[in-house]
């Protein structure tokens, strides 16, 4: 049930990036480009997406359950450091954005179109974390 579930999560998540359009990279540059061809709607995707985790929130750690339905407990960061690792991490993550017009929400979800930029911009991202892990273990030996 589980598998089920999470398979369902999934689907519903990779449809409405589709349907949103943050799939579409030309779409993402557009929204970017405030001085050209600005393309304004994904705020309204970000803020309904803003909207939903706001009342979850409420939700599930106001009066809401001790404990999530599928684990044993709520998977919270407990750094809330604002320090250079953090900002370099969002700095790259925004460049690349901005640069290939794909986040890794939308371009996962983009793969089944089986196009070359997406594949690449995915293979890049996979290579991306490895090179992020052997950097991270080589700094902490």
């Amino acid at each position: 049930m589980r598998i089920v579930i999470t398979y369902l999560i999934g689907l519903t998540f990779g449809l409405g990036i589709m349907i949103s359009g943050m799939a579409n990279p030309a779409k993402v540059l557009n929204f970017f480009d405030v001085a050209g061809t600005w393309d304004p709607s994904l705020i309204f995707v970000m803020g309904g997406a803003l909207v939903v985790t706001f009342i979850g929130y409420r939700l599930i750690f106001g009066k809401g359950p001790k404990k999530p339905v599928m684990d044993e407990t709520f998977q919270i960061p407990q750094n809330r450091t604002i320090d250079t690792r953090l900002l370099g991490g969002s700095a790259v993550f925004g460049l690349g954005w901005g640069i290939a017009g794909f986040c890794p929400g939308g371009a996962l979800p983009a793969v089944g179109s089986l196009k070359p930029e997406v594949l690449i911009f995915a293979a890049a991202l996979i290579a991306g974390i490895f090179i992020a892990k052997a950097l991270q273990a080589r700094a902490h030996s």
